[in-house]
């Protein structure tokens, strides 16, 4: 197993509703594949105080606000004190967790969103999971499917390839990642917590936790002040 990979490496767990969910897998990547029914389930059971039912399999929290013009199809669950900006168009099997920011023509899809994590102008999380307070510039992408429609793999700084068994996966961006504006991110991107990407980047594979990432083969370390 590849350490650096794990969901310990890249998430703190406390910080999602996806807890159980995300503790029966190694690697973040596997939860995917039972997100629908993991959300499924635990929307019944959400504190009816706090949580309301909107719509078919589509559970919002009360505090929660949601701004006009949204589409939110189910399974969701929209967290506490979240933002849901204008135009954004939530495909379903997508738990976003508490004081999130969806933002402005915004579409995410079969997506786990940590508290405090932040999508906020037209970025498209599709496959993915943003850390706690991760955060994507405006219109940096997380690309879920490669064009041959091969299963992805995540490629090591030593070239060495993790193979998947997954035909869509978007990015596994870590806790306090900050991804620049305009950037995308390919099919198997995985950003170890801590990091930072330049805007306008294109990035494949892991990127280590600590670092920022300049260009492709330019990697550095953040350096402690």
């Amino acid at each position: 197993m590849l350490e650096e990979l794990t969901v310990k490496a890249l998430y703190d767990l406390e910080y999602t509703a996806a807890k159980p969910l995300l503790e029966a897998a190694a690697y973040p990547w596997e939860a995917l594949s039972g997100l629908k029914a993991f959300i499924l389930e635990l929307g019944p059971t959400l504190p009816e105080d706090r949580f309301e039912r909107r719509g078919e399999d589509v559970w919002v929290a009360k505090s929660a606000k949601l701004y006009p013009n949204v589409y939110i199809a189910g399974p969701t669950i929209i967290g506490e004190e979240t933002e849901v900006r204008p135009g954004a168009f939530v495909r379903g099997s997508v738990l976003v967790g508490k004081g999130c920011v969806v933002g402005n023509s915004t579409e995410l899809k079969n997506a786990i969103l940590f508290d405090r994590a932040q999508a906020p102008h037209y970025n498209y999380i599709g496959d993915s999971i943003l850390g706690h307070f991760a955060h994507t510039g405006a219109g940096a992408i997380t690309s879920n499917l490669k064009q041959d429609g091969s299963n992805v793999t995540v490629r090591m700084p030593d070239g060495a390839r993790v193979e998947t068994g997954l035909r869509k996966f978007g990015a596994m961006l870590g806790d306090h990642v900050e991804i620049g504006c305009g950037t995308v991110l390919n099919p198997g991107s995985v950003v170890g917590k801590g990091s930072r990407v330049y805007p306008l980047s294109t990035v494949r594979g892991f990127v280590p936790a600590g670092s920022i990432y300049k260009n492709a083969g330019e990697i550095a370390k953040i350096e402690e002040r």
